[in-house]
């Protein structure tokens, strides 16, 4: 018997958590609010009955209420699961609620709680049914008590969010000494400066033959090379598979008809959408082909003379596990292998158009676009590697998914991150913003509410520093990525409108022989009762944020909308229910009870399949039974198949939440509606089936303005936006017209030139800090010298074939050998060197293999240290210093000073180096780092600026007291938040900070080795330890074979990483090899063997 304690109680857990109910299933919301009178009134009969009332039937009386309440919650609950166990609510015929409350209620299930609801149901005994039904008012109790936690936390991440980014724009602005004008002030984040051009406002848009004409006139003689990039899921241009996976889906159709659309335009000569090559028995075989040319569609003469390389192809680039189709959250530790099979590309691609259309010059691609965060990255490195502009469009944020999965509560930050490799994500999203020039979304709501949630990224800062930049006043350094607003477009020269009805069709003319229907309207009007009453169509995967029961039920409740409409639930296809995902299962077994519930057989389609080709067709049915297009979704993104429909003459109605406001804005076509609200999507969708004038005015709006959203639109501002991109590519190809009147200079003079002007650097014993120009007098020397240089170096590119055109060594070496072992100190450095030196003495000595020195020390140190430990500076080819910041070669022409430094790199790197801006940042960073323990001020400071080390393009610091310093993550976080793109390197096990170019690195100035001088990459051997600084992971994959030292390197650096080492960390890779624990040189040499690189 269930006493009345317990039933008051759960009277009282009812009204205390009704409100947080609320927000946890918004679709029973009005449910909830009607039903909390009928409680009250419940519980006061159960008051009035309680001394006429006893035992059994007593308790089942004054239960009935529990039983409105839970159903009042599930009645449009996820559906049944049977994939999973049930709960077990009683425990040895005793319920005991504190134990079912510590060892059940945490860590609720929404699918588990509706199994038990059901279960509680069906339950025969009285008792025991009452039992259940109380007991799972703990798990709501719970539920609410848990939601409040979370909004809790929530609210604290957002307010810690709020104050480091006020705290970090006040310092920026502080920095920037110039008063602010009127035009930079305000905080709201409307400015069409930030979000781009709206439609109806400043976009240019071809309204005319004539301006059309003018504008493609204007882009002739142009031969323009662009490279896309979209990594996963399953992309061809021929009957993509859609919905065949998460991963292949919009983007993959998106990315598809931006290649071909772009490679149409005046001034387009080639577009390459680099993917991922899939060779694996599971998926089709097109997926293996390394190239596929996408055939072009009708452009209206816009297409210039076909060229032999020219038009767009899908290039499959391979990497990542051999014959096998995996995840996307699968690809990250594959990224730098695609980077450098993407470089190799590209540079081939270059050489070729170059011979075609460049007059023997390479033809750079003019941007490289990114698409989605495992896109972004690799494009982040490629766009570095290159030295090109970079565009990134990221789809869907992690940042906003993360926020969305800790609010449901299912999940801990550590569990989400184990699933879906969120923090990896978040971070290459971050270095979008550090790298891109232009970052394409394709509505404001997208920048408003996402973009704004990353440390890269602030409105309101963006705003100050663009007005800085129209009024040409420094910004110190910083830099912000221009938000460009471009809704994706579409091609719409196939469809024709449908401008007759069901009826006018089906009686034909003499002259006219009406065409057969497309199968798939048989398949769709086969479950009508009347096949002829308007269609409200919906079109949309079996997702709970699509919202499909909200329709369902708003249609089912409204018998006026029920007697003049039939509805068509187009979600994905399907074979057997069983098979499908438990969420896309579970919503739509709730979808077909609903139908049930409301007996709306004859009224609903929901077909099992349809083909992608036959989706226009869907649209045309509607469209000739004067029907109306939905899209219900609680938010979305930007909404394609509102323009697909709008496209076909549907009328919309749609979610007031997202994109389609912005589309709304321009078609003029429907009516928007709040998702939450059943009402008002009944409504909506009555007005424009009962109205038809109010139908056809909104039919031919859309087909009006719909030009507006064409790929020719899309593409024109895309390409204008480009074009107010600062051209990059790398330096030594930018004079080679210079060049032309000095063929005759030999590149041995031009040597001689700079030893007469001391090149080549002195460097003391005692470290001081070498500055290349350090011993200048003049501007004129150093004119002079930067000449001889580049000269110089031209002549090596161009073969001279005297000695020095040799120059540097590492061109004619069988192997090359980097050396990037983070030891403690020097002597565990020299240790290990000795050992890789000892390994493969007889291959150097014969000059097959050659030596990088790949470290954070400063030039002067390494020569220090070559000279400490009687190393020769021939030993090694180039050396990578600081971090990467610095490249030098050796050279033999001078024992005393056999270095020379590459003028290019810098100029190769400097993108974004904010210079003194980002060093007195730092420098007030390193000064509010205290040691509050100290015996004086004198020891308080943790970390102090190393200007000994320093150098142009690396900022040094030494850290005292590395157990008090804070993470590199967070100084990194640091420097977004104030605008300054730079990449934070922690080193030498913590005692020293290196902080250089953003896209500079020593793993980057391998690619910049390649694209200089032609080094192999596969003929690469990288030695690391076990661990290292904090850009050791950069070594960790590519085409490159690594051989780590175990036992070498030190974790602490890594304790307090954004992300798991191990996420980026390649399994089963055959070019990775690890010696024993404790190592000679034999072992070295037996590891180079299983690599392949030396015979064992």
């Amino acid at each position: 018997m269930v006493s009345l304690s317990l039933s008051s109680a759960c009277y009282q857990i009812v009204c205390l958590s009704l409100s947080h109910l609320q927000s946890h299933h918004v679709a029973t919301t009005n449910s909830l609010i009607n039903l909390y009178s009928a409680t009250i009134l419940t519980h006061k009969k159960e008051e009035s009955q309680r001394k006429g009332r006893c035992g059994e039937g007593y308790a089942m009386a004054g239960n009935d209420w529990i039983n409105s309440y839970l159903e009042a919650i599930l009645d449009v609950g996820p559906g049944l699961d049977d994939a999973k166990s049930s709960l077990l609510l009683r425990e040895r015929g005793r319920f005991s609620p504190t134990r079912y409350f510590v060892d059940n209620v945490i860590g609720f299930d929404e699918t588990d709680l509706h199994r038990s609801w059901v279960k509680a149901q069906a339950t025969r005994s009285p008792q025991e049914r009452n039992t259940r039904l109380e007991n799972m008012c703990w798990r709501i109790w719970n539920l609410a008590r848990q939601k409040k936690q979370l909004e809790g936390e929530e609210a604290q991440r957002m307010t810690k969010r709020r104050l480091e980014r006020e705290r970090g724009r006040k310092e920026a602005v502080a920095d920037m000494s110039e008063d602010l004008s009127e035009g930079e002030k305000g905080d709201t984040v409307s400015d069409v400066s930030v979000h781009g051009d709206s439609h109806r406002g400043r976009l240019p848009r071809i309204s005319s033959t004539d301006a059309m004409e003018a504008w493609a006139n204007q882009q002739k003689g142009k031969k323009l090379y662009l490279v896309l990039i979209s990594l996963h899921g399953l992309i061809r241009g021929e009957n993509m598979e859609l919905g065949r996976d998460s991963d292949t889906g919009g983007q993959v159709k998106y990315v598809v008809e931006l290649a071909r659309a772009l490679a149409s335009m005046p001034g387009v000569y080639r577009v390459d959408l680099l993917t991922r090559q899939v060779a694996s028995p599971e998926v089709d075989c097109s997926y293996g082909e390394p190239t596929e040319m996408l055939s072009p569609h009708n452009s209206d003469g816009l297409t210039e003379e076909i060229g032999e390389s020219s038009g767009a192809y899908i290039i499959r680039i391979p990497f990542g596990p051999k014959d096998k189709y995996i995840p996307k959250e699968l690809l990250w530790p594959h990224i730098p292998e695609f980077v450098d099979g993407a470089l190799g590309h590209i540079l081939q691609m270059s050489k070729v158009l170059g011979e075609q259309v460049g007059g023997g010059r390479p033809v750079w691609p003019v941007a490289i676009h990114g698409h989605y965060a495992d896109a972004g990255d690799s494009a982040a490195l490629l766009s570095g590697a290159l030295n090109v502009p970079m565009l990134f469009t990221g789809h869907s944020l992690g940042r906003d998914k993360l926020e969305q999965l800790l609010r449901q509560g299912r999940l801990s930050k550590e569990e989400i991150n184990d699933t879906y490799k969120i923090m990896r994500r978040i971070e290459a999203e971050e270095l979008t913003l550090d790298a891109s020039e232009v970052v394409i979304t394709s509505t404001r709501q997208e920048i408003e509410e996402q973009w704004r949630l990353y440390n890269g990224f602030d409105p309101v800062l963006e705003r100050k520093l663009r007005a800085r930049i129209r009024r040409n006043v420094s910004c110190y350094g910083r830099f912000m990525p221009r938000m460009v607003v471009i809704p994706p477009g579409m091609e719409f020269n196939h469809i024709i409108p449908h401008d007759g009805d069901m009826d006018g069709e089906a009686e034909g003319t003499e002259d006219r022989q009406a065409s057969p229907d497309p199968p798939i309207w048989a398949e769709i009007m086969r479950f009508f009762t009347n096949p002829r009453k308007p269609m409200i169509l919906a079109l949309a995967r079996p997702d709970p944020k699509k919202n499909l029961t909200t329709l369902v039920k708003a249609f089912g409740e409204c018998r006026p909308l029920r007697e003049l409409a039939n509805l068509t639930l187009i979600m994905g296809n399907r074979d057997n229910i069983d098979e499908m995902s438990s969420t896309s299962a579970s919503m739509l077994l709730s979808i077909i009870k609903m139908i049930d519930k409301y007996d709306l057989y004859g009224q609903v389609a929901y077909p099992k399949h349809h083909k992608q080709n036959e989706v226009p067709d869907i649209y045309s049915l509607a469209a000739k039974t004067k029907g109306v297009f939905i899209n219900p979704a609680f938010i979305e993104p930007f909404g394609l198949t509102l323009i697909e429909a709008a496209a076909h003459g549907l009328p919309m109605v749609a979610t007031k939440n997202g994109g389609p406001v912005d589309i709304h804005r321009v078609l003029d076509n429907g009516l928007l509606v709040d998702p939450h609200d059943e009402k008002s999507v009944a409504d909506a969708l009555l007005k424009l089936v009962a109205d038809k004038q109010l139908w056809s005015k909104c039919r031919s709006n859309g087909l009006r303005n719909i030009h507006l959203f064409s790929w020719t639109e899309h593409c024109k501002t895309y390409l204008s936006r480009i074009a107010s991109c600062k051209p990059r590519q790398p330096g030594w190809l930018k004079n080679d017209d210079d060049d032309e009147n000095s063929e005759s200079e030999s590149p041995s003079d031009s040597l001689r030139d700079m030893q007469d002007i001391s090149l080549n650097l002195k460097f003391s014993m005692d470290g001081d800090k070498g500055n290349v120009f350090s011993s200048f007098d003049s501007e004129d020397r150093k004119s002079k010298l930067e000449n001889a240089v580049m000269s110089y170096s031209k002549g090596v590119v161009k073969g001279e074939k005297s000695d020095q055109a040799k120059f540097p060594a590492l061109r004619r070496r069988k192997h090359i050998f980097v050396v990037a072992v983070d030891a403690d100190d020097i002597g565990g450095l020299f240790e290990n060197v000795r050992k890789i030196f000892e390994a493969v003495e007889k291959e150097k000595s014969e000059g097959s293999i050659g030596f990088i020195l790949a470290t954070s020390l400063q030039m002067a140190e390494i020569h220090s240290f070559l000279v400490s430990k009687g190393l020769n500076p021939s030993d090694f080819d180039a050396f990578i210093c600081n971090s990467g910041a610095d490249l030098y070669y050796t050279s033999s022409h001078s024992e005393d000073n056999p270095f020379v430094f590459d003028l290019y790199y810098h100029s190769h790197i400097e993108y974004r180096w904010g210079g003194e801006g980002l060093r007195k940042t730092l420098v007030r960073w390193a000064s509010s780092i205290i040691d509050k323990k100290a015996e004086n001020k004198k020891e308080e400071h943790v970390v102090t600026e190393d200007e000994a080390v320093s150098t142009n393009y690396c900022y040094a610091f030494k850290v005292h007291n590395p157990a008090l310093v804070p993470p590199a993550k967070e100084l990194r976080k640091l420097m977004r938040i104030h605008a300054l793109r730079c990449h934070v390197i922690y080193c030498q096990n913590g005692r020293k900070i290196n902080v250089i170019p953003v896209l500079a690195s020593r793993s980057q100035s391998l690619r910049y080795l390649y694209l200089r001088w032609g080094m192999d990459l596969s003929k690469v051997v990288v030695f690391i330890g076990e661990s290292g600084d904090t850009d050791y992971e950069g070594f960790l994959g590519g085409v490159h074979k690594s051989v780590i030292l175990k036992g070498v390197g030190n974790n602490q650096l890594h304790a307090n990483r954004i992300y798991p080492l191990s996420d980026v960390m390649p399994t089963d890779n055959p070019n990775v090899i690890q010696t024993p624990e404790v190592f000679t040189s034999a072992h070295i040499r037996t590891s180079l063997g299983k690599l392949g690189v030396l015979k064992e």
